[in-house]
Order: structure tokens, then C-alpha cells, then sequence
């Protein structure tokens, strides 16, 4: 059994994810995404979609780019 790194629970069922070459291991989806996924520049949600980038910045969408004054971007329809 192993350890989960968010939350330490040790769990018959946890699982590895590897990212940029580090292996993690949790117990469920939602210490991962706590752990692993980026938040959003602006108002600092979780990204767990495709969300926009601009400027070295990562926005949930982009009513958040906008609220940081870069212009342009567009949610995907």
C-alpha cells in the first residue's frame, strides 16, 4: 500500500503520476489536481481544463485574462 503526498492517507488502491520526469502518488483524482494542477492567475482556481495562456500566465478563461488586462483570447466554443 502506498502513501498519498497531498493528503498522507495510505490506500490499497493509490496511483502514480508522472510529470516533467517526478512520479507522485495519491489516492484519488482529487489530491492530485490539489497537488499538481496550476491555478489560474487571477482568481487562483484550479486548471483541471485546457484554460489560455498568455504572457508566461495561465487563466482558467478568458474573463480572467482580461480581468489582468490582456486582451484577445477566447474560451474555446
Amino acid at each position: 500500500m502506498d502513501k498519498c503526498e497531498n493528503c498522507g492517507n495510505i490506500y490499497d488502491k493509490a496511483f502514480q503520476v508522472t510529470m516533467a520526469g517526478q512520479q507522485h502518488t495519491f489516492d484519488s483524482f482529487e489530491c492530485a489536481i490539489n497537488r499538481l494542477a496550476p491555478k489560474c492567475s487571477h482568481c487562483e482556481t484550479r486548471i483541471i481544463g485546457h484554460g489560455v495562456e498568455a504572457k508566461d500566465n495561465l487563466f482558467c478563461c478568458a474573463h480572467c485574462a482580461e480581468a489582468e488586462g490582456i486582451h484577445g483570447l477566447r474560451d474555446r466554443n
